[in-house]
């Protein structure tokens, strides 16, 4: 079978939409929330929230997540070749706001595990479950690098509802 073609470039001049409106329309897509873990060169941590997400294989394993271009946890992500996506549960809405902030001692104020075989801090009292990946692709797209990761382990850390974002509102998964 031949692989179809790829198209990377517009065949006529369009115009772009304006980064307000794009975010208005993204606003009333909801997603999960994660916060994107990885060690620096320091072995520092490194965290944000991301909800860019998304399972891209089953066989292999692999999601990809992505970060915003020059932030210290894509540098991170890319320095150690590793890192973790922490799903958050529900009452993780504080969590989210915080790594979302760019506060610099947010580790500070949250507890986190790490160590072997984690690819990056697990938010223990935060996440309903963790992945740990390895870094397989990345490729720059605008002011966002697109990381796909394989993951190489996967963490229930407890049984509860995740945490969504949409209409620029989080909230909870509604009970059943």
């Amino acid at each position: 079978m031949t692989e179809p073609a790829i198209r990377t470039q517009p065949s006529a001049p369009h115009a772009t939409a304006s980064a307000e409106e794009f975010r208005a329309m993204m606003s009333g897509f909801p997603s999960g929330v994660t916060v994107v873990t990885a060690h620096d060169g320091d072995a520092a941590p490194r965290g944000m929230t991301c909800s860019s997400v998304c399972s891209v294989s089953l066989e292999p394993p692999v999601l990809l997540v992505c970060l915003r271009y020059g932030s210290p946890t894509l540098d991170a992500v890319l320095t150690s070749g590793a890192f973790a996506v922490n799903l958050l549960h529900a009452g993780a809405r504080r969590t989210a706001e915080l790594f979302a902030s760019g506060h610099q001692r947010r580790f500070d104020l949250v507890p986190w595990e790490s160590g072997t075989p984690a690819a990056g801090p697990h938010l223990v009292a935060d996440a309903h479950t963790a992945a740990d990946c390895a870094v397989l692709l990345t490729q720059r797209v605008g002011d966002h690098m697109t990381v796909y990761g394989r993951a190489r382990r996967v963490t229930g850390l407890a049984d509860r509802l995740p945490l969504l974002y949409g209409l620029r509102q989080f909230r909870g998964w509604p009970e059943a």
